[in-house]
């Protein structure tokens, strides 16, 4: 017996290696379904990874992708897209490595997994794209905008029928996502919590987008919501907030988060997160991880320059930069209660920097203008709207960019409804103007 320890303490290195690479993600649909998928796809190929294999899994909504890497080592990703707050209860019991989560965690979450570290830091919380959580309808039917005051009447069933929203077409259906889905959460906190109401005991409820998106297409007399990634052929309708004008979910205002139901697509990694789950996150944020998400239907976060039309009663410098120069499709947004940027506004920074050290516009061809809500104290809005954005120019300054000018125009042109907190917090940004 003796003899053989030798050799066995020489074999356990490469036994070790023989042992599989395992990653384990739960959480969002929206993102586990296509999405996550198909970065992990993109990161493989990108590491030279080979034999690259992808199947359903044992139980509906769940994926399994092998591969094996360029050293020979097997990997093993496991995927189950049961919604947003499965993943954070996975890595709560250590079922997952990593969760994928259309909405942000909560703060009830974030303590609770306290002992994996602050879910909440930058490094832990990283935004790898962006959806609109779309209202469709059948192609068939006229009604083109809702706000969402008229939403939570109608998914609150105070609302019942489409001649009240003048249109025809008798008994409104009802279609939602379950309870687990980070679009529903979404939906709920935006439209239903906002007015004060809760979803009709009524409503057709689902797990995935997709299966809902089809089943409003077929149905006349249905109003639904989904991902912008699963509208499938329905009617997309526009959206306003408050005294904001009617905005549809299109690429660009979704991208500024001007859009009243845009939203973050997540990825949160624990402290002691495996090497495959960071590999991943980073390859999520790499130009290469955004091509896919766009790719997939979401929004990257891929900086463009957008013309926009001037208009008549936008306020004087405004209509100038209109006229004169090109909007950034990214805003900046800050903590709640804090002149600090948000964890994406961080990385927002060195993507701008980018965009405008490969256009030559590092040297005084960028313009900020800040926005924030009302205050009772006359001049205060304006003041802490160019408090922000001279925060941002403080960041972009680390980067090499040298801003032309910063301005701040207090409320005006509001994205959000300022009578809820979180149309409040919309509202206080910084967009980017490039000549």
């Amino acid at each position: 017996m003796h003899r053989f320890l030798p050799l066995l303490l020489l074999l356990l290195p490469v036994l070790a290696l023989a042992e599989p690479a395992q990653l384990r993600i739960q959480g969002s649909n929206t993102i586990g379904a296509s999405l996550g998928p198909a970065l992990i796809q993109g990161m493989l190929q990108a590491q030279g990874a080979t034999a690259i294999a992808r199947v359903p899994g044992a139980v509906a909504n769940e994926t399994e992708i092998s591969a094996r890497s360029r050293n020979g080592l097997a990997l093993d990703i496991r995927i189950a897209a049961h919604g947003s707050s499965t993943g954070f209860t996975a890595l709560g019991s250590g079922a997952a490595d990593l969760a994928a989560a259309s909405r942000p965690i909560s703060e009830a979450e974030a303590q609770r997994l306290q002992r994996l570290g602050d879910l909440r830091s930058a490094g832990a919380e990283q935004v790898i794209g962006l959806d609109g959580v779309a209202l469709i309808v059948h192609p068939d039917n006229p009604l083109n905008k809702l706000t969402t005051e008229q939403l939570a009447q109608v998914f609150s069933g105070q609302i019942a029928r489409w001649e009240q929203l003048g249109v025809p077409g008798g008994p409104i259906r009802l279609y939602a996502r379950d309870d687990r889905s980070g679009t529903f959460e979404t939906f709920k906190a935006l439209v239903l919590d906002a007015h004060q109401r809760e979803l009709a005991a009524d409503a057709l409820r689902f797990e995935s987008s997709d299966a809902l998106a089809e089943q409003v297409r077929a149905d006349r007399q249905a109003i639904g919501f989904s991902s912008l990634a699963a509208v499938h052929g329905a009617k997309v309708l526009a959206i306003a907030e408050g005294d904001a004008p009617a905005l549809p979910p299109s690429r660009a205002l979704v991208a500024s988060e001007d859009y009243p139901l845009s939203r973050r697509l997540y990825f949160y990694l624990p402290a002691n997160a495996p090497p495959l789950a960071r590999a991943l996150a980073d390859f999520a944020q790499s130009p290469a991880g955004q091509a896919i998400v766009a790719e997939q239907g979401f929004v990257s976060q891929q900086v463009k320059a957008l013309p926009v039309p001037s208009q008549a009663d936008m306020p004087p410098r405004y209509r100038n930069l209109a006229d004169e120069a090109q909007r950034l499709t990214v805003n900046f947004r800050f903590q709640e209660g804090s002149a600090s940027l948000d964890n994406k506004a961080l990385r927002d920074v060195r993507r701008v920097a980018d965009y405008l050290r490969q256009a030559g516009k590092l040297q005084s061809k960028a313009v900020l203008v800040g926005f924030g809500d009302p205050k009772e104290t006359p001049g205060r809005a304006a003041l802490l709207s160019r408090l922000r954005a001279m925060a941002v120019r403080r960041e972009l300054a680390r980067d090499g960019v040298e801003v032309k000018e910063v301005t701040g125009m207090g409320d005006e042109l509001p994205v959000a409804d300022n009578d809820q907190q979180q149309g409040r917090l919309r509202n206080r940004r910084v967009e980017v103007w490039v000549y």
